[in-house]
């Protein structure tokens, strides 16, 4: 019988309490992993899915919390991380920020937390993490999105924070290669958006009208990308694969 590549092997998902970042979690469980969670505010999703794993396999899971807004705490979460497990094979950069900010109405505080909540943390995520994922062959998977090459109209700032990752990705692909494997799933219509960015049941129409399978996609879309990615790509790294139902061989 062949062994699982990924049994007792570590992935710290960040964001990973609620709606993409705990199907990633899911679906890396299920394939063997153990499994970081980390969370800012959701900490009854955290703790709940913690809880959920836990019991289908016994101390494979573990909670984080971590304002990666905060001087330090990108070093301090990968070392608590290591604490835990020893060791760390996957970085998964889930967590991010989106809200619109049209032209003229952007302010300082926005670019920042944007800036700060989708390119800067990941970076520096990255860079506590490196010396850990190169002693084990490790790899980082960045989500990103399919907005970072192609403009979303009112959200400038959050789609200049995914292209900025987007180049992240190709840049520390090189920078941390041969020994630590760097790419990105870019998500399109995946999970509609919550609060005050929500769309109307026209304005979803309009774009699932926009990709080839005439559908949106689903959380285990991407998390079944990113386990690609960590599982089965040894020979890939620097690349973006769009998880958009091919919109974007539609417009």
């Amino acid at each position: 019988m062949q062994k699982n590549p990924l049994a007792s092997k570590v992935a710290l998902v960040t964001g990973s309490a609620r709606r993409i970042g705990a199907e990633i979690a899911r679906t890396l469980h299920q394939a063997g992993m153990n499994i970081v969670l980390h969370y800012n505010l959701s900490e009854e999703g955290a703790l709940g899915l913690c809880q959920q794993l836990n019991h289908i396999r016994e101390h494979s899971a573990v909670t984080l919390r971590a304002d990666l807004l905060e001087a330090e705490s990108e070093k301090i979460l990968i070392q608590q991380a290591l604490d835990a497990w020893g060791r760390l094979d996957a970085l998964v950069n889930n967590a991010s920020r989106f809200y619109s900010t049209p032209i003229g109405e952007v302010t300082e505080y926005a670019w920042d937390d944007l800036m700060n909540s989708n390119l800067k943390a990941p970076f520096f995520l990255c860079q506590a993490a490196a010396s850990a994922l190169a002693a084990v062959q490790g790899c980082i998977v960045n989500i990103t999105d399919i907005h970072a090459e192609r403009p979303l109209r009112n959200y400038s700032v959050y789609c200049i924070s995914k292209s900025g990752l987007l180049m992240m990705t190709r840049l520390l692909a090189k920078e941390l290669g041969p020994r630590v494997r760097v790419n990105a799933v870019a998500p399109g219509a995946i999970l509609w958006p919550e609060g005050k960015n929500t769309l109307s049941e026209e304005e979803k129409a309009k774009i699932v009208d926009q990709t080839a399978l005439q559908r949106a996609g689903s959380p285990e879309d991407i998390a079944k990308a990113v386990l690609f990615f960590i599982r089965d790509a040894g020979y890939v790294t620097g690349q973006v694969l769009d998880v958009d139902g091919g919109r974007g061989t539609c417009n």
